[in-house]
């Protein structure tokens, strides 16, 4: 797949994404909707952010950090806009829920954090290996 067809694709979807989302604020009652208007909620969420930010992160990358590969850029960008877009999902979740505190958002980011330090040594260990 082209980098072209990459970016016309996920602008698409992400489009999509964002329709589904406002679709879905729009015709769902969060007071007197069950689990699936709720999930629904959250995943368009979780969707919609994961692209936009997979296609801003693609952006800066291309611009900003031209010696990187662009398949390596592209790999980075939605890993990094998926990991922020469920720390967000996870706080409007903690939100709703009346769980948002210092405390909890602190771990939520020390374990985001840890998960994509976890992923940059594999992938730094998979490329020593090739």
């Amino acid at each position: 797949m082209t980098l072209r067809t990459y970016l016309a694709l996920m602008i698409v979807a992400t489009l999509i994404a964002w329709l589904g989302f406002s679709i879905v604020v729009l015709s769902v009652d969060p007071e007197t909707t069950n689990w699936v208007g709720i999930g629904l909620f959250y995943i368009t969420l979780l969707i919609s952010l994961s692209g936009s930010g997979a296609i801003i992160g693609f952006i800066v990358r291309f611009l900003f950090l031209k010696h990187e590969l662009i398949a390596r850029s592209v790999l980075v960008a939605f890993r990094q806009a998926f990991l922020i877009a469920v720390m967000v999902t996870i706080i409007f979740f903690f939100l709703a829920h009346k769980i948002f505190n210092t405390l909890n958002v602190a771990l939520l980011i020390l374990g985001v954090s840890a998960l994509e330090f976890m992923l940059l040594s594999l992938e730094s260990d998979r490329l020593k290996n090739q």
